[in-house]
């Protein structure tokens, strides 16, 4: 089985379509520093977890470059299936003004997630496969979101990139439906709340820009997009929408907007719309993560490099997320890259050597991981490496160590060892926290800390071909659903009372 990122060397010419060297718009969303990793002195700190910066934090372009909330954004990724709507128009579920808005607009976005990953399920059943060209990937796309339904653009991604957002999806909706967020009766099927109908999408096939054997990016030039949102269509459960909104701030009807791509080129000096595609085995589909790496380099007038950084596992669950570490903490972006699962984060790979020169040469930290044990558990889409014995020993021989039993976790530095247990935890929030915390609140942070010394800090990796890899957006979701599975029912209210 083949998949991009694989690394080695890749034709350059092909087709008619643009080659290295091209001339590049003036803007782009957004800055590739966005997604390049970052090292330096903040990574000297024992303990803190390094990853390149692979959100999906894509915007389209023109008017599609605004500036907007993080939440309002991240709500509208997972409703679209990673592809973005426009800014301005309706954003999915409105956003609050209070210091709610981080916490609500984190749990509209599970929500809306959760329709898109139980429908893309069923879809995938029937999933053609991928498509023989980029163009009819591209176009298997857009006939998609012109069906009207939002959460079957899943089912057209590079199948280890769907499973990124659906793996976790049903163990999510348990969880929602657990802590009283959404209605018990809620059909994961019909939660995304929003709409997208295409209308006459052109894509430009003499445009297309061959990068190599298994990347291509398509060009959008013309057709319209509406995109409809109803807050409504969401069942979130009354308890949580009176604690989340006052009346003000909930959102009454649908709310509609028309995208004209032919406008938008023009207003972009004529550059369409761009949607990379990878080549899986023998078919080709969209990709959401290349085509953020594809705009970053655009932002840097930087072409496509011509040999990737050629993934190189570890031999084992423990041992990948212990070579990472000890990569970052010798400021190796070359070692941390490889590391990443070629399925899945090949987009980093492929664009590696660019990151390379971007991030240039930093300073190792001079720290080293001596001892580094997890224990090992499967979970959707990979293992769970759960970190049970740490040992590090930093630059001027100063020793570092972190041990978990059951549910107690001991650190020891500079010769002193502090223990804490999830047992101990109430007493010890009831003896830090200030007299005037309400007692809902101080339930809620003992469920939390509780919940995670109890689980444990997880890393998810997964295997490719016999190798061993530490997948950062899996492992982003697992800390999700750490704190989920830590929460009681009537916590996240008691939170929400508290950022008021």
């Amino acid at each position: 089985m083949t998949s991009p990122g694989q690394g080695g060397q890749w034709p350059q010419q092909g087709g008619e379509g643009q080659q290295g060297g091209q001339e590049y718009p003036q803007q782009y969303p957004p800055t590739a520093q966005q997604y390049y990793p970052h090292t330096g002195e903040q990574q000297q700190q024992y303990g803190q977890q390094y990853a390149p910066q692979t959100g999906p934090q894509y915007a389209q372009q023109g008017q599609y470059q605004q500036q907007y909330s993080q939440e309002q954004y991240y709500a509208q990724q997972q409703g679209t299936g990673g592809y973005p709507v426009q800014p301005g128009g309706p954003a999915g579920p409105g956003a609050p003004r209070s210091r709610k808005g981080l916490i609500l607009g984190l749990v509209i976005a599970l929500v809306v997630a959760v329709g898109g990953g139980v429908t893309w399920f069923a879809l995938s059943q029937s999933s053609s496969g991928g498509a023989e060209t980029p163009t009819l990937a591209a176009q298997n796309l857009a006939n998609t979101i012109g069906s009207g339904d939002v959460v079957g653009l899943l089912s057209t991604l590079a199948p280890a990139e769907a499973s990124l957002f659906t793996d976790p999806i049903e163990e999510v909706a348990t969880e929602l439906k657990r802590l009283e967020i959404v209605r018990q009766e809620a059909d994961p099927k019909a939660l995304s709340g929003m709409e997208i109908k295409t209308e006459g999408l052109v894509f430009d096939e003499s445009q297309s820009q061959q990068v190599n054997d298994h990347l291509t990016i398509t060009k959008l030039t013309a057709g319209k997009i509406t995109v409809t949102a109803d807050f409504s269509k969401i069942p979130l459960t009354k308890e949580f929408l009176d604690a989340a909104l006052s009346s003000d701030d909930v959102p009454t009807g649908p709310e509609t907007e028309t995208i004209d791509i032919a406008e938008e080129v023009r207003k972009n000096k004529g550059e369409p719309v761009r949607i990379a595609t990878v080549k899986v085995d023998d078919a080709w589909y969209p990709s959401l993560l290349y085509t953020i790496a594809d705009y970053a380099l655009l932002e840097e007038k930087t072409a496509w490099p011509a040999q990737g950084i050629a993934a190189n596992g570890a031999a084992s669950s423990n041992d990948a997320v212990k070579e990472l570490l000890q990569a970052a903490l010798d400021a190796d972006i070359q070692r941390v890259i490889e590391l990443l699962p070629p399925d899945e984060m090949g987009a980093l790979q492929d664009a590696g050597p660019a990151i390379l020169e971007a991030a240039g040469r930093e300073k190792p930290s001079g720290a080293k991981v001596l001892k580094l044990e997890t224990e090992s558990s499967s979970v959707g889409g990979g293992t769970r490496a759960t970190l049970t014995a740490l040992e590090m020993q930093g630059p001027d021989g100063e020793d570092f160590k972190l041990s978990k039993d059951a549910d107690c976790y001991s650190m020891t530095m500079e010769g002193r060892t502090e223990r804490i247990c999830a047992s101990e935890l109430a007493d010890l929030i009831e003896s830090e926290s200030d007299s005037s915390m309400p007692p809902a609140v101080k339930q809620a942070l003992t469920s939390l800390g509780t919940g995670i010394l109890e689980q444990g800090v997880g890393v998810i990796t997964t295997e490719v071909s016999g190798k061993h890899y530490v997948s950062p957006i899996r492992t982003l979701s697992e800390q999700g659903m750490t704190v989920l599975r830590s929460l009681q029912p009537g916590d996240i209210k008691a939170l929400l009372e508290l950022a008021d």
